[in-house]
């Protein structure tokens, strides 16, 4: 899926583990399809799971960033009212495997591409109840400090127009480019808030339409709270939107830099996955189209 993509596979990991924590040794390694993004995912025994990094990067900034996500999982552990997994362990290079890897508990659901819950009112309700407790949580006096979403809109000008560029002929980029140019404008009105920062299908599991698990918590941190708004343009229908539009009391800036920031995402997935990850590439189409339609009703 990308440039400088590590090999990983079940083997790799079956040696690792051997290597470094026997005690594991026994267990049965799945590779949990389809991969994710970022890192690669297998499944160790019933109860945890591997993450491998996917792409080359410096060992001890990649160290330094599995141990930042280890401290955010465990304080995003503390404030949600849903599961999210636990840091386990951290592991070491080997094997010709040049980076530190990480293991997690394993939670049970199924991401909510597998079983969508756009059209369930208990699931827009729990939704907005973890993002009322994640709000709530104490920012420490901290502020985003990132590069990626979460901060001013105008800043990601550059990446839409690669990604306009890039997707002529997959989907309606005039309006699109209309649309992003009408909302990179609105104004900063909230303090920020404590953001789970990537609330997309693949990171939210759920069991008979019911919220049961986040996944990839590691970059919970301060962030405009217009951010993890994005999920109810992955996730819902109109109705449930409005349900936790309603429950959370958004003003109209702060929904509408949901939808900037909910375009700003998923713009990136249509072209960049249309080949390596079909997947991912459909659901963000599905997230265009759910943002167009709420602009032309």
């Amino acid at each position: 899926m990308h440039e400088r993509e590590l090999d990983v596979d079940a083997e790799l990991v079956r040696s690792l583990i051997a290597d470094q924590f026997p005690q594991w040794s026994n267990l049965a390694i799945q590779q949990v399809a389809p991969a994710g993004t970022v890192n690669a995912i297998f499944r160790v025994g019933e109860s945890l799971a591997a993450r491998l990094p996917l792409q080359a990067g410096d060992p001890n900034e990649v160290r330094d960033w599995l141990t930042d996500e280890a401290r955010a999982a465990r304080e995003f552990r503390d404030v949600s009212p849903v599961p999210s997994p636990a840091p386990i362990a951290m592991g070491e290079p080997g094997h010709g495997y040049l980076l530190t890897w990480a293991v997690q508990s394993w939670l049970l659901g199924r991401d909510a591409i597998a079983e969508d819950p756009a059209g369930s009112t208990a699931f827009a309700q729990e939704l907005a109840n973890l993002l009322a407790c994640l709000r709530a949580a104490d920012t420490q006096g901290r502020r985003f400090a990132g590069e990626g979403r979460g901060g001013h809109l105008p800043d990601h000008d550059e990446w839409m127009d690669l990604c306009f560029a890039n997707s002529e002929g997959l989907v309606d980029v005039v309006r699109l480019r209309a649309m992003w140019e009408d909302l990179r404008v609105l104004p900063e009105i909230d303090p920020d808030v404590m953001c789970h920062g990537d609330l997309t299908p693949q990171n939210v599991l759920v069991d008979a339409g019911r919220l049961v698990g986040v996944l990839d918590t590691g970059g919970f941190g301060a962030a405009d709270p217009a951010l993890d708004l994005v999920s109810v343009w992955h996730l819902l229908d109109h109705d449930r939107r409005e349900l936790v539009r309603q429950q959370l009391k958004c003003g109209d800036v702060q929904w509408r830099r949901g939808k900037a920031w909910a375009l700003q995402q998923a713009m990136g997935l249509v072209w960049y996955y249309s080949a390596t990850n079909p997947v991912i590439s459909r659901w963000g189409q599905r997230t265009l189209d759910r943002l167009l339609n709420e602009s032309a009703a």
